[in-house]
């Protein structure tokens, strides 16, 4: 055992940590001394999203010390930056995981020591409601207790600035800066005072689902459509509280529950992972369709900031419908009816990622609809919101990984706003005599089809680490010429904020933040993204092809040529 993550065990085992952590330490010490290297090789990274790691003691996982490390930066940056202030305020919500409230309560604390004043919701919260409230109050940043969609061992931590985002350059290498500063237990004030924690509970609700209704465009196709049947699950999270609320204020009377998902529970017992991307996690709530002849399956992850959805294809059976498809509907949908209504002003945009589908640019560029791309993260398109507000109008925006929102009262994905208006785009087909389904092949008539496959290589520890960073040092180093056959004529990468074209022979800056990105286009028209997860011990590769649909009776035979391709690329590039 090499003495670097020995020694730093060793200091937790003094009087400045509780005895129970002193225990679960000496007891790693004593008989685990690989997991006491993973927990101790190195200290739990504030990342730009803030924290997430495995529970348990150690520098290197979520614990009362490193969450109160974290909450003692933010608070002293807050500090230097609010000084004009003479009250600085923060919101904090948390999800259904195992040690959120605890975790929850502690931030709190350490605030309210700090002399902040605390709006601490009273219980499980989905994580756009704290965007939302961090606007509402006029806080100068917020915090949320989730690990989104990770596995039940894990838990996190997510900062907010005073717009309602997650924080951004600067301020999120300018915390990270004052959270290293803190290296000793005793800068970390855990004693609270109460009277400066606010609780917020059912009356806020109220005031966030209002906000949310305003958002619907289609009311009369509702009401024409309110007997539609939906099924709802929110995977044990916090969905629960308000998703069904507010689809019955836009006025859908027939949302079916999954009694035994409905059920508060971190340790997500009826899915191997709460991940809406994930089909098992919806196979409860499609069961419950297929019984009661639904029409509609939503899922929303644990902290409601994502939803997944299901329809009926035109044979009548549920087939679940990937990010970008969803995102496609949802922003045809919000564009579309806009232009019928004669709603278009001429100053709308909408925001996707680089790695989201380029068929809601087509979508936009047709009807007059200005588009921005942003690298991976909803903290870059809350940032162009924040940049055109008051200038330009946001219909909406969306990601790959089941994330989307409209309006610009929330600056986060919001799963709870998401579900509602999914709902209302699929009563809006119905009452176009056509189904969800039928109205994304439609789409890909009219703009063309577009299919993305995802490979996850996950790498865990230390050395996979390691692994992940030098794959992405061997890209650089030596870039593929050819991709399944077919020539590499540009490639991005944000890391030196450089695009190579090589039929061009030009060198054009990229106006992005950095971030270790590479993107591969290839001369068929594929393009392949390469990105190390910034959440989980993971490498990603997007791929992303497309081609004409003259009609809809070809769909399938296409989409199948499509999904052939993607293979190839995945055999090519030895991702299986």
């Amino acid at each position: 055992m090499t003495n670097s993550f020995l020694n730093r065990a060793k200091t937790w085992l003094n009087d400045n940590y509780d005895v129970e952590t002193q225990k679960q330490v000496q007891y790693l010490i004593d008989n685990e001394p690989k997991e006491l290297e993973d927990a101790f090789y190195r200290d739990l990274e504030f990342g730009t999203g803030g924290l997430r790691g495995i529970m348990g003691v150690g520098t290197n996982r979520m614990n009362k010390y490193t969450v109160g490390a974290a909450t003692q930066g933010l608070a002293n940056y807050l500090k230097k930056n609010f000084r004009h202030l003479d009250d600085i305020k923060v919101a904090i919500a948390h999800d259904c995981r195992n040690n959120s409230r605890f975790f929850a309560e502690t931030t709190a604390n350490i605030f309210s020591a700090n002399g902040f004043t605390v709006y601490l919701f009273e219980d499980l919260r989905p994580t756009p409601e704290l965007s939302f409230a961090v606007r509402h109050f006029g806080c100068q940043s917020g915090v949320v207790v989730t690990a989104s969609h990770n596995p039940k061992e894990y838990n996190g931590y997510k900062a907010y600035w005073d717009d309602g985002a997650q924080v951004v350059s600067p301020h999120d290498t300018n915390i990270i800066e004052e959270v290293t500063k803190i290296t000793e237990i005793s800068q970390i004030k855990f004693e609270g005072n109460p009277n400066k924690i606010i609780a917020l509970g059912n009356d806020f609700d109220t005031l966030y689902i209002d906000k949310l209704k305003g958002l619907s465009i289609s009311p009369e196709a509702i009401e024409r459509q309110k007997d539609m049947k939906i099924v709802y699950t929110p995977i044990h999270g916090t969905g629960v509280k308000l998703v069904p609320d507010t689809l019955k204020a836009y006025g859908f009377q027939n949302v079916i529950h999954v009694p035994e998902q409905d059920v508060n529970d971190g340790n997500f017992p009826t899915v191997n992972s709460p991940n809406p991307e994930n089909a098992d996690a919806l196979q409860m709530a499609i069961d419950k369709a297929e019984a009661v002849g639904a029409e509609l399956v939503l899922a929303t992850d644990p902290d409601a900031d994502r939803v997944g959805i299901a329809v009926r294809n035109n044979s009548g059976k549920f087939v679940l419908l990937n990010g970008n498809q969803t995102a496609s509907v949802l922003i045809y949908y919000l564009i579309k009816k806009r232009v019928e209504a004669k709603m278009l002003k001429g100053n709308e945009y909408i925001v996707k990622t680089i790695v989201t589908t380029d068929l809601l640019n087509a979508i936009a560029q047709k009807f007059g609809v200005e588009y921005f791309d942003t690298l991976t993260g909803f903290k870059y398109i809350a940032e162009i919101i924040g940049q055109n507000e008051g200038k330009k109008l946001f219909i909406g925006g969306g990601e790959e990984s089941y994330g989307y929102l409209a309006g610009e009262f929330v600056r986060d994905k919001d799963a709870v706003m998401a579900a509602a208006l999914i709902a209302e785009a699929a009563a809006y087909a119905k009452d176009n005599n056509m189904s969800f389904y039928e109205q994304l092949i439609d789409i890909y008539v009219e703009f063309g089809l577009y299919q993305e496959g995802l490979v996850n290589v996950v790498k865990k520890g230390k050395d996979g680490a390691e692994a992940i960073k030098q794959m992405m040092v061997d890209y650089r180093a030596n870039p593929p010429k050819t991709i399944n056959g077919s020539k590499v004529i540009e490639l991005k990468d944000y890391q030196t904020s450089v695009c190579d074209n090589f039929v061009a022979k030009t060198v054009e800056p990229l106006n992005f933040p950095k971030s270790d990105v590479l993107q591969f286009f290839t001369e068929d028209g594929a393009k392949i993204t390469v990105r190390p997860s910034g959440t989980e011990p993971k490498i990603k590769f997007y791929i992303s092809v497309n081609t004409t649909l003259d009609k809809k009776e070809n769909y399938h035979a296409k989409q199948a040529e499509l999904q052939a391709r993607i293979n190839a690329i995945i055999a090519d590039m030895g991702l299986k």
